[in-house]
């Protein structure tokens, strides 16, 4: 666990300068009246059901028997830090756990990619992937991308092996059928159906992380995750990652990652090696019929634009402040979840085009999708970018990494807005330097970080690092 004591001022402001970072507009809560309804008699008439009355039921064999034979079981041996003894602490030994972790993966390539979790294959130190033939390889990992749960493993066959096509997950529609394919208590290949509850479900809007969940009501136990989740067509439409239960299994909520996001995650791993992640380049929120109201607006849906990011595509193409962004190539935009998830299925480089309302009056504007210069630093569990111009003269600062994320440990933490200048004394030039940095920590080392806040104020944060 990371601790930050921070010896000048206690208030923490967050500061919103790309596409992730974004300020939501809340309805105010309001209290309901009930009111009993007076009892009344409505009399019963017979009806009389034919043939023609009753829909013809959905079919899920075929797109089943696609499925199942490319869904694999994922085994994850994993070596942790056990608790210390007395003995441990006086002879200074550090005991050492092994665990096993299940999930489950999907075989993208006859040559044997699969596409999994990565909460699924995380801290391994060994890994065995078995068929639905029952039969057992080791798998290596290509890559991942923490950020939306999603891991590249590879294992080596001499035959071709069975694969799941991708669907187009922006035209999957609320109330579609789908199916659930994985391997929960380490059941070979069982198959669950529901339905598409929701599309654009951000399930914790305080992380600083944008995602994009489909929600289903498709029955997800544990070891599910990293399944697939088709349409009845058998196409990939998303990988099967999270539920939402008070219990740790299925109550009704289950979420799975975009195909289009994955798709394009697993392409950059297998071409570069990374992800590459391109930004609109704007922050906002998704409106309500309050923010609406206030701004004086006829529309109550879409992503109002409360600033623009210098030199990004959304600058470049005419974007202005209280803009309302209604959707992108044509697909609709009612929350700033749709618009980080489709954006997230773009590279750098592509263009896309919005309809925007300014005034009363929509227009198209084309954007450019650009390099997203967010970095992730494990250690500091933040996000950080380099300084703008702008920005540079806002702190009176030639140097420093922006914070403009938190997440595991910090999650809860806005600390949006902040300015790292110098680690243990050392001055951060910007955020490549500050990740070489950090990556000559050693784990408990002890850090001071000399920060400078949105008020323009010195502080001095310590750190452990685990």
């Amino acid at each position: 666990m990371k601790s930050i004591l921070k010896s000048v001022g206690a208030a923490v402001l967050g500061g919103a300068v790309v596409l992730g970072s974004y300020k939501t507009f809340i309805e105010p809560d309001t209290s309901s009246k009930i009111e009993l309804a007076q009892e009344s008699i409505l009399t019963a008439t017979p009806v009389t059901y034919t043939n023609n009355a009753i829909p013809n039921a959905v079919d899920f064999t075929e797109a089943a028997e696609k499925t199942v034979h490319a869904v694999v079981h994922v085994k994850n041996l994993t070596v942790s830090r056990g608790n210390p003894t007395m003995q441990d602490l006086m002879y200074g030994r550090v005991p050492l756990r092994q665990a096993v972790g299940t999930g489950s993966g999907v075989i993208i390539t006859k040559d044997g990619y699969i596409v999994t979790n990565n909460h699924v294959i995380e801290n391994s130190q060994a890994l065995q992937v078995t068929l639905n033939d029952n039969r057992t390889y080791e798998a290596e990992i290509i890559g991942t991308e923490p950020g939306s749960d999603i891991a590249l493993i590879k294992i080596d066959v001499d035959e071709d092996l069975p694969v799941v096509a991708f669907g187009d997950s922006d035209q999957a529609r609320i109330g579609e059928w789908v199916l659930a394919v994985g391997n929960p208590f380490n059941l070979t290949s069982t198959v669950t159906a529901g339905i598409i509850s929701a599309k654009g479900r951000d399930l914790n809007t305080r992380d600083q992380m944008q995602q994009s969940f489909i929600q289903t009501d498709a029955a997800v136990n544990p070891g599910n995750s990293g399944g697939a989740l088709v349409n009845n067509r058998g196409e990939l439409i998303g990988i099967n990652t999270a539920i939402q239960s008070p219990t740790g299994s299925y109550t009704g909520y289950s979420f799975a990652v975009p195909s289009n996001n994955a798709r394009k995650i697993i392409q950059d791993l297998m071409e570069y090696g990374f992800v590459q992640k391109g930004m609109l380049g704007i922050s906002g929120g998704t409106l309500n019929g309050r923010a609406a109201q206030e701004l004086g607006l006829q529309s109550a849906e879409g992503i109002y634009v409360s600033e623009v990011v210098e030199d990004s595509g959304a600058e470049k193409a005419g974007l202005r402040k209280g803009d309302i962004i209604t959707s992108i190539d044509g697909v609709r935009m009612r929350s700033f979840a749709d618009l980080s998830g489709y954006v997230g299925s773009k590279n750098p480089g592509d263009f896309v085009e919005a309809t925007v309302l300014r005034n009363g009056k929509e227009r198209p504007i084309s954007i450019e999708i650009t390099k997203n210069s967010t970095v992730t630093i494990p250690e500091l569990d933040m996000d950080f970018r380099d300084l703008t111009n702008d920005e540079k003269r806002k702190y009176n600062l030639d140097n420093g990494a922006l914070i403009i994320g938190t997440k595991n440990s910090l999650a809860d933490t806005n600390l949006n807005g902040y300015v790292i200048t110098k680690v243990n004394d050392r001055n951060v030039k910007n955020v490549e330097n500050l990740k070489y940095i950090m990556d000559q920590t050693e784990a408990n080392q002890r850090l001071i970080l000399e920060v400078k806040n949105p008020q323009g104020q010195i502080e001095r944060w310590r750190l452990t690092v685990d």
